[in-house]
């Protein structure tokens, strides 16, 4: 979702900077542009990040063993990406 939204606030920056042409005294569309373009620059790359961080789960199983003792076994999985989609 935060990729859309990355480039969905660049394209709408964008716009503002180079399609719209109106002299509004009050506000500069031209820097309201940029700053949406920069924002949606940089939530696109977090989403990017986010996105392909490697997630590990370990899992522990504990056996009691009253002859032999404790038994302890532990895996681990990695999986990159992100699991929901």
């Amino acid at each position: 979702m935060s990729i859309g939204a990355g480039i969905a606030l660049l394209v709408i920056g964008a716009i503002l900077v180079y399609a719209v042409d109106v002299d509004v005294s009050y506000v500069d569309l031209d820097l309201i542009g940029y700053i949406l373009m920069g924002a949606g620059a940089l939530i696109f790359l977090l989403g990017l990040i986010f996105m392909f961080r490697r997630r590990s789960t370990a899992q522990t199983t504990r056996t009691v063993d009253p002859v032999g003792g404790e038994r302890v076994t532990q895996t681990e999985s990695r999986t990159s990406g992100d699991p929901t989609i």
